[in-house]
């Protein structure tokens, strides 16, 4: 049996890794930039980490939701903490995919309503309802396309408000900073006023935290650089490390019923031991403040350099955005450089490093972006 093909692929096999470093198999090694499409986060193989869940793992890997898993209320009380939202509840999936879904059928239980509103270039996942609130036709399919979806031009308020007006929108979908869509980061007054809109207008407000959130943009959450409390957060990618793990954070408007959402893997034993171990890394080794410190500095170097149209970000959230496509280029920084990117459709090169990154690993990068720019 051969693997469907899903990706196209680097001809390169990683095999080992260690805080913001990767090596293939023929040993040679790498600068990671970009933790596995943000999913690194305290760094490859902390060894904090891989002892709390090399212990879990001997003890008790799984059992159902069954019956009492004391872990998982530690976990919630631990994310109330560190993220200032003490008075939400926590619902324990998979993935981020997995969290969209389960926050948009919150919100349609909630008001009754089945409409929701997105945004251009939106990202939210690729199972059912997340599909449909992103902002690309190429991953919907037909079965999905059921016409519940309005898509809004970003950081425009006033078509936001008009939308809203009608009363009928279940939910409003965002993302802190949209990173497929090119790390584009909202105004403060638009998410001001669409908080206030969708209060006025009885419908749930849903900040998509997946890939922004969770320290990297140098606040635990990016929707705290603007002043806002949303109904509900969804949580992945770096809240485990790199085991599957999601989240719904719930606000106190919502009161559960028994049945109406559940989960066979989600919460499980070993992923709420590694989402622990992330938190006690990120706390004792002041990876938030990291995040903002070694992501100003790099935004403020970038910014000196010529070839980008233009340079976006908040900590370690940063795009490139460059006037042609820059296959080429991501090419020579992994080849060449030995750096690890990512990409944003054609013309941006995405980082979202490790919050373990270090002003010497970012150094190393301008120095070999500079050579390849040169180049």
């Amino acid at each position: 049996m051969e693997l469907f093909e899903v990706y196209s692929l680097f001809p390169v096999n990683i095999v080992r890794g260690r805080g913001c470093q990767v090596w293939d198999e023929s040993g040679q090694e790498y600068l990671d930039l970009y933790g596995g499409h943000a999913v690194i986060s305290i760094g490859h193989a902390h060894p904090h980490y891989v002892e709390a869940v090399s212990r879990q793992v001997a003890t008790l890997g799984f059992y159902s939701n069954s019956v009492v898993n004391k872990l998982q209320q530690q976990l919630a009380e631990r994310i109330g903490r560190i993220s200032g939202y003490e008075d939400y509840s926590l619902f324990m999936i998979n993935s981020g995919a997995e969290a969209n879904e389960n926050a948009l059928k919150l919100a349609s239980f909630h008001t009754g309503r089945s409409r929701v509103l997105s945004f251009r270039h939106a990202f939210h996942g690729r199972t059912s309802l997340a599909v449909e609130v992103t902002d690309n036709p190429k991953i919907i399919a037909p079965i999905n396309a059921n016409g519940h979806v309005t898509y809004l031009p970003w950081n425009d308020a006033d078509a936001a408000e008009a939308e809203l007006a009608k009363g009928d929108a279940a939910a409003v979908i965002i993302e802190g900073i949209q990173g497929v869509g090119g790390i584009q980061i909202p105004d403060t007054s638009f998410m001001k006023r669409l908080r206030e809109a969708c209060t006025a207008n009885g419908t749930v407000l849903i900040l998509d935290e997946i890939q922004c959130g969770y320290g990297r943009s140098g606040k635990f959450f990016a929707h705290q650089h603007y002043g806002i409390r949303p109904d509900l957060i969804t949580c992945a990618k770096g809240i485990a490390n790199g085991l599957p793990c999601g989240a719904l954070l719930i606000s106190p408007m919502f009161k559960p019923v028994i049945g109406q959402l559940g989960t066979t893997f989600g919460g499980n034993h070993l992923a709420c031991a590694a989402a622990t171990a992330v938190i006690d890394v990120m706390e004792q080794e002041h990876l938030v403040g990291n995040a903002a410190t070694v992501g100003s500095y790099m935004l403020s170097e970038l910014r000196k350099i010529e070839g980008p149209k233009e340079v976006r970000g908040i900590g370690l959230m940063i795009g490139m955005e460059f006037e042609q496509p820059i296959r080429e280029l991501r090419q020579r920084l992994l080849f060449q450089e030995h750096i690890f990117t990512g990409v944003s459709g054609t013309n941006v090169i995405r980082l979202l490093p490790p919050l373990c990154v270090t002003k010497a690993d970012a150094d190393r990068f301008l120095d070999g972006y500079r050579r390849v720019l040169g180049a």
